[in-house]
């Protein structure tokens, strides 16, 4: 796969700001994909194909209704809007470890194409001990590259990306994945400097989320 094309398609950003009087971390990402939205909307609401890219859930994927992923994240739909015209968006809980954080998905076509960008929200107080310190926004936002790189994949037909977690890790561990994981380490440190990040800092959380999603470690370490 072409691994820096695919870093180089996601636009990243971090930013803080007070929501509902708490002080929280909200990353984005945004991706142009070749598909109309409302492919791309079936392609990340329909747990047939959700399977397909990233990873197998059940539940009653409606307004109202609840969902768990296999293995990860559950929640609850709180927000959906289907495809009108050019666009299409839904709100839901993603709720993990006993903690809840938020997860919206905006579609909006452009030309040919559909713009989707990914918002994660996340009250600071409910982040563990000393994670942000550690890896910095990186630690959330490198595992959404990893999801948007599955869903480019799907949509490309260029292969289905879902992976069960040994073939996952093992393809962490391959001088592609490496490439990848650093890269997108990178960028989410690139995007907390944005943000005002020291860059000695963001730096050092960029080796340290390359090295828990590979198990590589060391500045600059690509194995």
């Amino acid at each position: 796969m072409d691994v820096l094309g695919q870093l180089g398609a996601v636009s990243r950003g971090v930013r803080t700001e007070q929501i509902d009087g708490e002080a929280s971390t909200v990353q984005t990402l945004e991706q142009v994909y070749p598909s109309p939205v409302t492919d791309v909307w079936d392609a990340v609401t329909s747990a047939e194909r959700i399977a397909r890219w990233f990873m197998p859930v059940t539940g009653d994927l409606q307004l109202g209704g609840s969902y768990q992923l296999e293995g990860n994240a559950g929640g609850r739909v709180l927000e959906c809007t289907p495809p009108s015209g050019d666009s299409a968006s839904y709100r839901v809980t993603w709720e993990f470890g006993g903690g809840v954080t938020w997860l919206t998905i905006r579609l909006t076509a452009e030309g040919q194409g559909t713009r989707l960008e990914l918002e994660h929200v996340a009250r600071d107080a409910d982040v563990p001990a000393g994670m942000a310190e550690m890896f910095g926004p990186g630690a959330t936002g490198v595992g959404w590259d990893g999801g948007l790189l599955g869903l480019s994949r799907h949509l490309s037909g260029s292969g289905e990306a879902g992976m069960d977690p040994d073939a996952l890790n093992a393809w962490a561990a391959s001088e592609e994945g490496r490439s990848f994981y650093r890269g997108a380490a990178e960028a989410w440190a690139r995007a907390a400097i944005g943000n005002g990040a020291d860059a000695t800092t963001a730096q050092a959380q960029a080796d340290a989320t390359f090295g828990f999603y590979t198990g590589q470690s060391g500045p600059g370490d690509q194995g």
